[in-house]
């Protein structure tokens, strides 16, 4: 590595269909298309800006049943469905995808994620070669993915989950990118990268987004402190010579931005590059304050 990791607080461009409204008191109120919700939100450890009647009409609130997982939708005057959301890439390229409540506090899109949207996009563009083979790891509902390929490139998507997959090829449809060159795969991402490397496959930039803990589709156990260190070394094997990029992000584990980028480094050890680190931030728009809601680190090739 070159030099010792910078430090970022990546947030994303405000977009139309995406409002932090308010945080606190351990929750966050969004708008989500024409929507707005009250989610759990550990991180909001202080005093909610807004008035006690905006959350109150909140479309819908997720009441979980304990910190780590479970719970349930209420409903306000009628239970939602799917909706379409939009957002834009840079350069003009239109993303559409389907939101929708889950059986979980999610809604099939992390919107703090756009500003890695904007980096692959730009990335790839940038780089001015011809299709880079780009790999998404834990690819849930795909955006990333159609961000690299709305920008020229080749993409394998893998997620462990035969729903998100799914979800994600409507997705594609639904932004006009159903004739870019996409290749969906269910598979336990650790079996798929170590498969990959011992059949030769290269690829010019990697995107991993693990969970704290799930199951792969033979019921293949991932836990991400054990799991991650044997992948970012199978990630190594399956890098081009000419790589642009290495973005991994992770999410509720107790675990500051520094975990994280010594982990990427450890994976990417001898090869040459730099390497940045930081958090995923969203302002309220009520108050401008920063909600940290994810941390990463992305590793970079020297440029000669």
């Amino acid at each position: 590595m070159d030099s010792s990791p910078t430090f970022s607080l990546l947030r994303s461009r405000p977009w139309r269909d995406y409002e932090l409204l308010d945080t606190g008191d351990g929750s966050k109120l969004e708008r989500i298309g024409d929507h707005t919700f009250a989610r759990p939100e550990v991180e909001a450890m202080w005093s909610r800006s807004l008035p006690q009647t905006k959350w109150a009409g909140a479309d819908a609130v997720f009441r979980p049943a304990n910190e780590e997982n479970g719970g349930h939708w209420a409903f306000g005057k009628k239970e939602l469905d799917r909706w379409e959301m939009r957002y834009e890439l840079p350069g003009g390229q239109l993303l559409r995808f389907w939101a929708m409540t889950t059986a979980g506090r999610h809604l099939g899109v992390f919107p703090e994620a756009a500003s890695n949207w904007d980096f692959i996009a730009t990335s790839i563009k940038g780089a001015h070669r011809a299709a880079p083979n780009i790999l998404n790891l834990f690819g849930y509902t795909g955006l990333a993915t159609l961000a690299a390929a709305a920008a020229g490139a080749r993409v394998t998507h893998v997620d462990a989950s035969r729903k998100s997959v799914n979800w994600a090829r409507t997705n594609q449809s639904l932004s006009g990118l159903q004739d870019k060159p996409v290749r969906w795969i269910v598979d336990d991402a650790l079996k798929f990268v170590e498969r990959e490397g011992r059949r030769g496959a290269r690829y010019d930039g990697i995107l991993l987004d693990p969970p704290k803990f799930g199951r792969g589709p033979k019921g293949e156990v991932w836990e991400v402190y054990k799991s991650l260190p044997r992948l970012l070394h199978g990630l190594r094997g399956i890098l081009s010579e000419r790589p642009l990029f290495v973005i991994l992000t992770v999410y509720a584990v107790k675990a500051s931005a520094i975990h994280v980028a010594e982990a990427l480094q450890d994976g990417m050890r001898d090869l040459q590059g730099s390497l940045e680190m930081g958090e995923l931030v969203t302002p309220e728009t009520s108050t401008g304050r920063l909600l940290s809601q994810a941390v990463f680190a992305r590793w970079l090739p020297r440029r000669s």
